[in-house]
């Protein structure tokens, strides 16, 4: 039996993320804060491997483009709006790194791309930071080359925190109280923003709090980079509430 169409079909605007294999925290936090625009848009994801944030060999292999541009190809046939780099490697491997990536991922797929990096990167000199606090699970190689990265691009890391933590997977096992002491800890420094920098780890809970208590902008990397692809795809992020105020700083952006 054949039923004629009676209503528009769905088809809202989509953006394709790319996600590190051994992340369990972006997905769940990422639909939540899509939730408000109900059939309007959502996030698909595609995996490929990533089990250790560290310097050695093994680990920087992971960030090859080949399996990347391969995942992105097969987000490509959901027919995305955008594809998204979910993930922080170009923290400590260098912007140009991601900027080479998402050009390679615009020629493959024919769909525009970005990543968390580039939407901090954005948001930063939106909101002209110079004093930056940094929180992340990693270990401390890995952190001071964030550190330097940063002090490349005119931003001073003024206070830091990390848990010198390798296992990728395990980021996602702190609660957010722990993550949320860290952040205030940093805070103290009174930064001009706070960075969580790490995707599977769970600041965006408690980002809104913190920020009512100390007026410090806490900027969680999975809120930036669904923040940052809303705009985009040209939703409105201030749609978006629960998860601090950088949905709002992206709307203004815009």
């Amino acid at each position: 039996m054949s039923f004629p169409v009676t209503a528009p079909l769905i088809d809202g605007a989509r953006v394709g993320m790319l996600t590190p294999s051994s992340n369990t925290a972006l997905e769940p936090y990422t639909a939540a804060m899509f939730a408000p625009f109900g059939d309007e848009a959502s996030a698909h994801f595609g995996r490929f491997r990533v089990v250790e944030i560290s310097m050695s060999e093994a680990s920087q292999t992971q960030f090859q483009n080949a399996p990347i541009l391969e995942a992105a190809e097969r987000l490509a046939e959901a027919h995305p709006r955008l594809i998204a780099w979910n993930g922080t490697s170009a923290s400590w491997l260098g912007l140009d790194k991601d900027r080479a990536l998402c050009a390679e991922i615009e020629r493959v797929t024919g769909v525009p791309a970005t990543s968390t990096m580039l939407a901090y990167d954005r948001i930063f000199k939106g909101m002209k930071v110079k004093r930056l606090g940094l929180v992340t699970p990693y270990i401390g190689e890995i952190q001071g080359r964030i550190i330097a990265n940063y002090a490349a691009q005119g931003i001073e890391i003024v206070a830091e925190a990390r848990l010198e933590d390798k296992g990728n997977y395990s980021f996602a096992t702190y609660p957010p109280e722990q993550v949320g002491a860290m952040i205030e800890q940093v805070a103290d420094a009174k930064p001009d923003a706070i960075a969580i920098v790490c995707t599977n780890f769970r600041g965006a809970p408690v980002a809104e709090r913190i920020e009512a208590e100390t007026g410090i902008p806490v900027l969680d990397s999975i809120a930036v980079t669904a923040a940052h692809c809303m705009g985009e795809m040209g939703l409105d992020p201030a749609r978006v509430t629960g998860w601090g105020s950088v949905f709002q700083r992206f709307a203004e952006l815009a």
